[in-house]
């Protein structure tokens, strides 16, 4: 089935058609006075029938018209019109609006449960469309924002602790992750003539039977991506003290006091509490 597309269409001045029914209503006037009942009543249907056909667009507003059934056309310019009485109006308002979509549980990709919600800033875009290819098109607007966000969050993990090798998670995806959901909205919203002039996810956490769970992973992550970064410089100390003992002769180590000393270090650097040292009189062998 073809698509109705809009078409902009003229609407007379409203303020000469004004002036056209006063005049007539003059006119009812002065021939009521003269008696010529005959003229009076066509004068008077007349007046009724120009007082129908008034109208205003405010800016950043329009107006649809149907005349029996069939679409006429869409007057966009504001201001004072008058159209065709039998036309039936029909405000469509394109001003930008906010959509702060509900927080919905769904599953990411890798099936973990999550809470998810999305704004969206959209407006009217093909008044036509909005008219009567859908029901509601704000209704419309709303049901299908949460489908484009649930099929978001099936598409990518959360993060990429279960899957080292997704290059976009729902949460470090940021600017690409929104451009998808704009491109999910655009596809879906196309359909009832609206434009998404911005989308993005504005509320994004793990489902509370898991995030307890998920926090200590997450902790526990840190932790030993902490303790690799202190081992790999705490060897790197080493390798270094060694090398500077050896290369000024301050001291000759064999291998057992190498591996005396790298113990000592390894302890000494390593650890989450301050070292405690111990004097050693005697010799290194005591």
């Amino acid at each position: 089935m073809t698509q109705i597309q809009e078409k902009q269409t003229k609407a007379q001045n409203g303020y000469v058609m004004a002036i056209v029914a006063l005049m007539t209503l003059v006119a009812v006037i002065v021939l009521g006075l003269m008696k010529l009942i005959p003229f009076v009543i066509p004068a008077l249907l007349l007046f009724v029938f120009l007082l129908g056909g008034f109208f205003i667009v405010n800016p950043k507003e329009s107006m649809v018209l149907i005349l029996f059934g069939k679409y006429v056309g869409t007057v966009k310019k504001d201001g004072f019109h008058w159209v065709n009485p039998f036309y039936k109006k029909k405000k469509v308002s394109l001003r930008a609006r906010n959509l702060n979509g509900e927080k919905v549980k769904v599953n990411d990709a890798l099936g973990n449960p999550i809470i998810i919600s999305v704004v969206v800033v959209w407006e009217v875009e093909d008044t036509a469309k909005a008219s009567f290819e859908v029901d509601d098109y704000v209704d419309y607007v709303t049901i299908q924002s949460e489908a484009a966000m649930r099929t978001l969050a099936n598409a990518y993990p959360y993060d990429n602790f279960d899957d080292d090798q997704a290059d976009i998670t729902l949460r470090d995806g940021g600017g690409k992750v929104n451009e998808m959901l704009e491109l999910q909205l655009t596809e879906r919203l196309s359909r009832a003539g609206i434009q998404i002039i911005e989308a993005r996810i504005s509320h994004l956490a793990y489902s509370n039977e898991i995030a307890q769970a998920m926090l200590k992973r997450q902790q526990a992550t840190a932790v030993v991506a902490a303790r690799f970064k202190i081992v790999e410089g705490a060897v790197s100390m080493v390798e270094m003290a060694l090398d500077q003992l050896k290369e000024q002769g301050i001291i000759e180590l064999d291998e057992d006091k190498k591996a005396a000393m790298v113990s000592n270090l390894m302890v000494v650097l390593c650890s989450d509490k301050d070292a405690s040292p111990i004097v050693n009189t005697g010799t290194l062998y005591q």
